[in-house]
């Protein structure tokens, strides 16, 4: 029956979708070969949303210029193999082609391990440190931080966007001098390809830069885009606005506005790809004024003159008309909170809307988060844009606001197998100082459509993380931790006082349906028979991100079937770690990386407080295989 429930709700929704298909990236088969020692490989490629119905696959070995198949006989199953008994001392070559009604297809992916390679479950990245640098008297490092992903060069295979972070980058509140945040692009194979310098007038934090990678314009190559201000470098070298101006507040060491940028223009700009270069500058919609203008019942129900409260902001990409990306760059949380959209077209960017709270009258001001998520809430083929406790609607006019308010985690996605459907939000939410009065809850999920609160716990309380995800197959659908209650069913109801042992990222990792718990450089699995922690993967000589938060630097689907990988840094911050599963599975799907929503959730990942991706369909046990979305590949140099 919930197959067929599934079915007819799939049916009844599809006529919405016939008059529009998605752009999107143009990807190979992302054939990946791990040396588990021994002689033994783990195999792994994609298989593509657009592929046919009954699409098999042939692998083949390649040595000393020989190629051998492997398989006897086409594979139709899930998209990774084994292969055994290979030889350690000569370089060796696999790719794979589709066989199609019986016929071989031409070779759309290839990997080669070189002699005497080491057994490890990552792929290395060498990235190049900046130099250590000094400010205002004091030293500082930079660390590997947030990396978002792209086809740069249009080939079919993601590039690396890494912004580096100087030590001692600030929170808005806080004053000081920064140094300079550095957004570097790199190859797989760590060839690097630019290093934009923000410049002096764009402080470093994780509130301020929130850079957006994606095919913006539709020319089957990636741009980047960010935050700019007087003095930006781009990656050609050339500055953006007047490189003479110093806009930073630094007269005063004791004064709260010292190291600040509260006077100057604001710009976003967008860098090619391949380059770095600047193609298009537009003023950064709105401005920061009035700075005591972002005040509001989010957090603690305060407010500030010098700067905090405007100066934090989130971004994301959304199909806004249901088929090309635009850029929604976000300002404000706690207060009034204002979205403008951004289209890049013809080497212009233009602003499609902008959507502004404005002040604390208006129920929409203090219901954003520090981070947000992007999906097609009420089936019309457009995204909307959930701030937290609010949504916007794809044409810029407030969709829904729930009263919960701000928090601190969000995960959006369809939670329930037996309404398919309909998608759910869960979040936490802060309750502090004055706001505590308000008597909102710490924990809470929504229907997604239409803001409705399906159930919530803690009135009054703060709650600081918080996780929903399939992990206990003995109850359908999400459960969801942090907050009163312990590990809850879908319904909020407590399944157990006992909690996984991190209330952070989400990764899956291994041959099942359900999701592994992703923290620090650990992967772990939440063992419901025993209600216990279980580790799949220690990453050792690996190191998290962004403090006590400890986030990688990207968890996404990169390569191989549809497993995730996980991107860490190394120590010394010369080297970025892909680790990739080397557990087999029999369940087939197409790349996570071809559902819009998943895709659009990497592009947000590094926003702010971080949160893991998720999926625009049920992703979990007892699912069906998920529909095949609407989206039409644009590659480089065809039309």
């Amino acid at each position: 029956m919930r197959l067929l429930r599934i079915l007819l709700v799939q049916g009844l929704l599809c006529p919405l979708f016939l008059s529009a298909q998605r752009q999107m990236e143009y990807l190979d088969r992302g054939l990946v070969a791990v040396n588990q020692g021994n002689g033994r490989v783990f195999l792994s490629w994609r298989l593509l949303a657009t592929d046919p119905e009954g699409i098999a696959f042939n692998l083949y070995r390649v040595i000393n210029g020989k190629a051998a198949r492997l398989n006897t006989r086409p594979l139709a199953g899930a998209t990774n193999y084994a292969d055994l008994g290979v030889a350690n001392n000569a370089p060796v070559s696999w790719f794979v082609k589709p066989v199609l009604k019986g016929a071989e297809q031409a070779t759309q992916a290839t990997f080669t391990l070189p002699a005497n390679a080491p057994a490890r479950q990552y792929l290395p990245v060498p990235i190049q440190p900046p130099p250590p640098g000094e400010i205002g008297g004091q030293k500082f490092t930079y660390t590997a931080n947030d990396v978002s992903v792209g086809d740069l060069d249009g080939d079919g295979r993601y590039e690396i966007v890494l912004k580096w972070e100087p030590s001692n980058s600030r929170n808005p509140p806080q004053p000081g001098v920064t140094g300079h945040d550095l957004i570097d692009a790199y190859k797989l194979d760590g060839t690097r390809l630019w290093r934009i310098d923000l410049g002096k007038n764009i402080r470093a934090g994780a509130a301020y830069t929130q850079f957006l990678v994606y095919d913006f314009d539709g020319d089957g190559k990636a741009e980047m885009i960010c935050k700019t201000a007087d003095g930006s470098i781009d990656g050609a070298g050339k500055p953006i606005g007047d490189a003479t101006k110093d806009w930073r507040s630094l007269d005063d060491p004791q004064s709260p506005f010292y190291g600040k940028i509260v006077t100057g223009p604001e710009y976003l700009t967008v860098f090619n790809g391949m380059t770095g270069a600047a193609m298009a500058t537009a003023g950064y919609l709105p401005d920061r004024y009035p700075l005591d203008g972002w005040g509001g019942i989010g957090g603690n129900g305060g407010n500030d003159v010098t700067g905090g409260r405007p100066d934090r902001f989130t971004a994301c990409v959304a199909y806004l008309d249901g088929v090309h990306p635009s850029a929604v760059f976000v300002r404000g949380w706690y207060g009034r909170t204002a979205l403008t959209a951004y289209d890049f077209k013809a080497n212009k960017l233009t602003a499609r809307w902008l959507f502004d709270s404005k002040d604390g009258k208006n129920p929409y001001s203090g219901m954003a988060n520090h981070n947000l998520s992007v999906a097609d809430v009420d089936d019309d083929g457009k995204d909307e844009i959930c701030v937290g406790a609010m949504t916007v609607d794809d044409d810029g006019r407030g969709l829904y606001t729930t009263g919960l308010r701000h928090g601190d985690a969000l995960h959006l996605t369809a939670m329930d197998p037996d309404h398919p459907a309909m998608k759910q939000v869960f979040g936490i939410h802060e309750n502090e100082e004055k706001t505590i009065a308000l008597k909102t809850p710490g924990v809470a999920m929504f229907n997604a459509k239409t803001g409705a609160v399906l159930w919530s716990l803690g009135e009054s309380e703060d709650v600081g993380r918080g996780v929903a995800a399939d992990i206990d197959p003995t109850h359908p659908g999400f459960e969801n931790w942090g907050g009163p209650g312990g590990l809850r069913d879908l319904h909020g109801k407590t399944i157990t006082p006992k909690v996984p042992s991190s209330a952070n990222f989400l990764v899956w990792w291994d041959g099942d349906l359900t999701r592994e718990l992703l923290d620090k450089n650990r992967i772990d699995k939440w063992d419901w028979k025993t209600e216990t922690t279980v580790n799949l993967l220690t990453a050792e000589g690996s190191v998290s991100n962004n403090g006590t938060k400890a986030t990688p630097c990207l968890s996404a689907d990169l390569f191989g079937d549809w497993r995730e990988e996980v991107i860490w840094r190394t120590p010394d911050n010369t080297e970025l770690r892909i680790y990739t599963t080397t557990i087999p599975t029999d369940f087939r799907c197409y790349t996570l990386m071809h559902d819009p929503q998943y895709r659009l959730g990497v592009a947000w990942q590094n926003t702010s407080y971080n949160q893991p991706p998720h999926t625009g369909f049920y992703f979990g046990y007892g699912m069906v295989q998920p529909p095949k979305p609407r989206i039409v590949i644009v590659r480089a140099g065809k039309k």
